[in-house]
Parts: structure tokens; sequence; C-alpha cells
């Protein structure tokens, strides 16, 4: 088939590759305007239009999928399917009813779970064993339209958001090029999600990344693996934001008992009491300063008895 392919971030690109590696024609790339990002704010495509200039693809980048420019020249184009992954905008249904198998979304979730914008980090935040990805087609509903196909992906107890979704978005990519030959042979139609058991995964914003202390250990331990790498999970100390790495519930015989937020450092480890056990810190970056280790910045800041961390 003829395909236009939507998508904006680097977990896109897996999937875009394997489309370009497939038997269709990957005719057009749509993805959002060139933005800043860096360190040095730089202006600069994004990861899947960097990718489809070096294939030599033609680049969309509507400021909103509902220009009227836009929606002429995919028109001109005439695909047959529009595969979807981390495109990062709203779709009109004008743009829906040009490509006459739809637009398929590549989502990370089991559907209908974790509709929405984050699913990967809910599923890390509320202790999902399993969780996987699904490919249906677009309705104006979020989220909503019928499955074409799914797979399943284990939550490890370590997992980051960003560790889990780059292996959903390796896997994915097979799924997304699997379902695309299912609707070109006419072999594959999508089925209806079920109105039970429908969840929604909001964005999480840097203010939900706020450690609480004075939560159980392994709730903090969720919360800062599902806002790593972003938003970035993060506490205050002595009145400044202190951001934090994965950090480790601790249960061992000779960990001291501390009270949620209460530092205890010593040469090999740093410590922070909860509402249950404590957690060992790992990463940790000041504010202004470089990421290093907890022992590191300990030895440095020297905490003292009245010093907690959420202060």
């Amino acid at each position: 088939m003829k395909l236009v392919f939507a998508g904006t971030p680097q977990v896109a690109v897996p999937s875009l590759q394997a489309l370009i590696d497939s038997d269709h024609e990957v005719a057009a790339v749509v993805t959002r305007p060139d933005a800043r990002s860096g360190r040095g704010r730089k202006v600069s495509p994004s990861p899947v239009a960097e990718l489809a200039e070096k294939a030599g693809i033609e680049v969309l980048k509507p400021a909103k999928a509902g220009d009227p420019d836009f929606l002429a020249r995919l028109a001109e184009i005439a695909p047959d399917c529009c595969p979807v992954v981390a495109y990062g905008a709203l779709l009109p249904q004008a743009a829906l009813d040009i490509p006459r198998h739809g637009w398929v979304n590549l989502h990370f979730s089991l559907l209908p779970a974790w509709r929405g914008a984050a699913p990967v980090q809910h599923a890390v935040l509320h202790g999902d064993d399993v969780t996987g990805a699904s490919t249906f087609r677009i309705v104006k509903e979020l989220d909503a339209g019928p499955v074409y196909g799914t797979l399943t992906e284990a939550v490890r107890p370590t997992d980051t958001s960003g560790e889990l979704l780059d292996r959903l978005a390796d896997a994915g990519a097979g799924l997304l090029v699997r379902t695309v030959d299912g609707i070109a042979s006419g072999e594959l139609s999508p089925v209806p999600q079920p109105d039970a058991e429908v969840s929604y995964a909001s964005k999480l914003e840097p203010a939900d990344a706020e450690v609480d202390f004075t939560a159980p250990a392994q709730r903090v331990d969720r919360l800062v693996r599902a806002c790593t790498p972003a938003p970035g999970a993060w506490t205050t100390f002595r009145g400044a934001r202190l951001k934090l790495g994965p950090l480790v519930p601790v249960t061992d015989a000779d960990t001291p008992a501390l009270d949620p937020g209460r530092l205890h450092a010593d040469k090999k480890r740093v410590l922070v009491g909860t509402a249950t056990h404590p957690v060992r810190l790992g990463e940790v970056q000041p504010q202004g300063k470089r990421a290093m280790n907890a022992v590191d910045w300990a030895r440095g800041v020297r905490p003292t008895a009245d010093d907690r961390l959420g202060d």
C-alpha cells in the first residue's frame, strides 16, 4: 500500500524504519514543526523528520493537521493508509477521511487500558505486571477505535518508563508492519474495544513528579521510575530542588529505621525514610549542577540530623 506515516519523537523512529524496510511505499511523513531542543535550545527537526529526510522521503510539517494546504497535499498523495506513532497533535475528521483504510495508530498499552498521553508511565506508576502495545483505527474519541492487533510485554521490577518504552517501541514496530500487511491483504479486520476496563493515562507534569516521602517505599519507587526520564522525579533539600534518579527500597536487617524524608549517609549508601522502610538513593542532581552519585553528593553537603528531603 501507499502510506503516509505520522510521528514525531525518537520512539516513533523504529516504526518508520520498519515501514521503510517493508514491501509498502512510504510516500510521505507527517511530523510536528521544528522545535527547540537540547542544551543549546537550537531549533531542530524531529527525529522522525531526520530519518525521513535521510531516506529521501517528503516531509510535511503542518502547524495544525487541519491546515488547508496540508489537507490538500495529503489528498493529492492519496495514501491507502496512514500509520501513526506518537505524532503529538489531534487529527481532524477531514484528515481522517482521506486514506481509504484510515489512520492506524500504534499505542503503547493493551487497550482499553491506559488510553491517553502517558500509558507507559502509568503502567509503571500503578505497578502493572504486564503491559503491551495495540494497533487500532483512529476515531474521534480518544484512543477508542477498533483494535487490529496487540502484543504483551512484562514490566520488570526495576523498569523506568524510558526503558519500558524503548522495548515497546522496538516490538511495536513489528506489530505495526504486520497490521499494515494484514490490512493490505484483506485478512485483518479491527475488533471493537470492550466498554469495561477502560482507564486513562493523563500526561505527567513536573508537579506530579514531586516525591512524597510520607508515602510507602513502594509508591516512592514506582513514582521515581515512572517519571524517569521525563518529567524527572524531584524533591527539595535545604529549600532547593533536587532531581532524583531511580532508587531502591531497602529491607536489610541492618538498615536503620528513619522517619519520612530523614537522611542517613555513610561511605557506601544514602538512605531516606518513607512511611514504611527506607529507600537507597542512586543518582541525584542538585539544582544548577550536574548529576552525581548520591554518596558523592552527601559527602559534599554533609546532611545533619535536622536535614530531610521534602523540606
